[in-house]
């Protein structure tokens, strides 16, 4: 299946059209569109939202790891106690 893909892919990206692959802002290398201010803007708006995506996932990584070692953290003090329980009997 996975050949299949690839195959498939491959083939599209073989026959697909140049024009298919151009950008509608830039219209593919028309130099008065490359350098209107609209491209700086898309440009700005594509780095802002990366900028977002970054700190939101960065953040729910942050909460992943500290979650982790609270849960180690609960372990360790629940097998500690269990020994305890264990050695005064």
């Amino acid at each position: 299946m996975k050949l299949f893909r690839a195959i498939l892919l491959l083939t599209t990206a073989a026959f697909a059209p140049v024009k298919a692959s151009a950008c509608a802002a830039c219209g593919s290398g028309n130099s008065q569109i490359i350098d209107s201010p609209m491209v700086d803007g898309m440009n700005l708006g594509i780095l802002t939202l990366l900028v977002v995506l970054g700190t939101v996932l960065a953040t729910a990584l942050t909460l992943l790891i500290c979650f982790i070692r609270k849960s180690e953290a609960l372990t360790a003090a629940a097998e500690q106690k269990n020994s305890l329980v264990v050695t005064k009997v």
